[in-house]
C-alpha cells in the first residue's frame, strides 16, 4: 500500500511539475515510471516467492490484476502518460498463473468444506427434538439454503474482484460442487425419511426441507 501510494503521488508530481522542465526527448516521465515499476515488481516477485497464506495470495493477486493496473489510472493526467509507457504486469505470467492456481484450489476446498459442515449441522438439527422454524407461517429450513448460496456467491464475488478470468474459473469449479452438495443433501434427506418416521416432528421437517427446494432453485 505504501509503495503504491508513493508511486502514484510521485508520478503525479512528475506529470504536473517536473516533466515540462525537461526537453521531450529526455522522456522524464517514462524514466521515473519505469524505475518505480521495476522496483515495485521486484518487491512483488520477492513476496510471491515466499510461503504465503491464502489471504496474502489473494491480496497480491488483487494488486497484480486489479489495484495496480486500474487504481493508478484514476487520475486522468497519469492515465494518459502511463498509456504511453505500458509498464506491464507486476509479476511474470507464469508466476501469476501459479498463484492463481493456489488461490483457486484453496478457495474451492474452503467452499467444499463449508458446504459439508453446513449439511452436517442440518442433519444434526433433524435429530433434535425440536420443531423447525416458521417463516411467514410456513415451515422452513432456510438457514441451510442461505448459508450454501451465500458461501458460493460470496466466493464468486471475491474471485471476480481479482479479475474476470479468475472469477469465471472459480465459478466453473463451484458449479461442480453445488450439484455434488445437492446429491449429498438428497441422500441424507431420503435416509431421514426412511429411518425417522417415528420422529416427533417428522412431518414438519419433511415440509421444511421440501420448501428448501424453492430457495435452491
Amino acid at each position: 500500500l505504501h509503495m503504491g501510494k508513493t508511486m502514484k503521488e510521485d508520478l503525479t508530481v512528475v506529470v504536473k511539475y517536473i516533466k515540462q522542465l525537461y526537453p521531450p526527448e529526455f522522456s522524464v516521465f517514462s524514466t521515473y515510471a519505469e524505475l518505480y515499476h521495476n522496483y515495485f515488481a521486484s518487491q512483488a516477485n520477492k513476496t510471491a516467492e515466499c510461503h504465503l497464506e491464502d489471504k496474502d495470495i489473494y491480496l497480491l493477486l488483487s494488486w497484480v490484476h486489479n489495484i495496480y493496473p486500474k487504481d493508478m489510472r484514476k487520475d486522468h493526467a497519469l492515465a494518459e502518460e502511463l498509456e504511453k509507457v505500458k509498464l506491464g504486469s507486476l509479476l511474470p505470467s507464469s508466476l501469476s498463473k501459479e498463484l492463481e492456481k493456489k488461490y483457486l484450489d484453496s478457495e474451492e476446498a474452503t467452499v467444499k468444506n463449508s458446504l459439508s459442515r453446513c449439511l452436517s449441522k442440518e442433519i444434526q438439527r433433524w435429530k433434535e427434538d425440536q420443531e423447525p422454524e416458521k417463516l411467514n407461517g410456513h415451515f422452513q429450513s432456510e438457514l441451510l439454503a442461505i448459508i450454501v448460496i451465500q458461501s458460493i456467491y460470496g466466493s464468486q464475488e471475491r474471485a471476480k474482484a481479482i479479475s474476470a478470468a479468475v472469477g469465471e474459473e472459480l465459478s466453473r469449479r463451484l458449479w461442480k460442487e453445488l450439484p455434488a452438495f445437492l446429491r449429498s443433501y438428497k441422500e441424507a434427506f431420503e435416509d431421514f425419511k426412511e429411518k425417522s418416521k417415528k420422529h416427533r416432528y417428522y412431518k414438519p421437517i419433511l415440509i421444511a426441507n421440501v420448501n428448501n427446494c424453492w430457495n435452491f432453485r
